[in-house]
This record gives C-alpha cells, sequence and structure tokens, in this order.
C-alpha cells in the first residue's frame, strides 16, 4: 500500500539527475556517487568491475532504503594515483560496456547455432 508507482522506479524528472557525486568526508581519494533510477543489478555490476581496478582500493555499494530507487556507491582510489575516483568509474563503465556487448554478441552467435541446429531436426 506504501509503495511509490512503479513508474517513479524507472522515470527521470525534471530537475533529476541521473548521477550525482561528492567527495567522502570520512575517507581520503574517495568519492560517493548516488546513482538515481538503478537497483542491485548495476550496483553490483559497478562494484565488481571497479574491483578488478589494481588502483582502487575499496568499492561498494548499497540502496538505502527498498522504496527509494537509487543506489550510493563508494569509491577510494590510492592515494599515489593520479586518477579521481570519477575517472576510474568512467574507466569501470567503458569496460562493462564492452563486455556486455561482447557478451551479447556471443549470446546471439550461441542462439542462432542452437536455431539453426534445431531447424535441421535436432530440436528437443
Amino acid at each position: 500500500m506504501n509503495a511509490p508507482p512503479a513508474f517513479e522506479s524507472f522515470l527521470i524528472f525534471d530537475g533529476e539527475k541521473k548521477i550525482t557525486y561528492q567527495p567522502d568526508t570520512q575517507v581520503s581519494n574517495a568519492f560517493v556517487f548516488t546513482i538515481n533510477k538503478e537497483d542491485h543489478t548495476l550496483g553490483n555490476m559497478l562494484k565488481n568491475q571497479l574491483l578488478k581496478d589494481p588502483n582502487v582500493v575499496f568499492a561498494g555499494y548499497k540502496n538505502p532504503h527498498p522504496l527509494e530507487h537509487k543506489i550510493l556507491l563508494r569509491v577510494q582510489v590510492k592515494p599515489d594515483h593520479s586518477s579521481t575516483p570519477v575517472e576510474v568509474l568512467n574507466n569501470a563503465i567503458t569496460d562493462l560496456i564492452s563486455e556486455l556487448a561482447l557478451f551479447e554478441e556471443r549470446f546471439r552467435d550461441a542462439a542462432g547455432e542452437k536455431h539453426a541446429e534445431q531447424g535441421r531436426g535436432g530440436g528437443y
């Protein structure tokens, strides 16, 4: 009964930003990114991609409340690293897009092979 309307979980309204960030006041070389209208799916993928970077000290996310459609992503880089958490996150997003494109291509190839195989009488 208290749940907000479903469309509020994915629409960005006027004046709302998809992502905002600010320096973490408790940890040096860290930023907290607020990503609106996203959930654990994107949060977990970004966290895992960030942790592949050897210059990332910490990457984690949380969903502050189940009825709030946003995640908080915290990223900390090594103190002697010249890149900022913003640059590291941009690199992680670019790498993740590439990995997902490769996954999609391989999936389509495998599905096409399976479809062709079933067309030759090799179905279930």
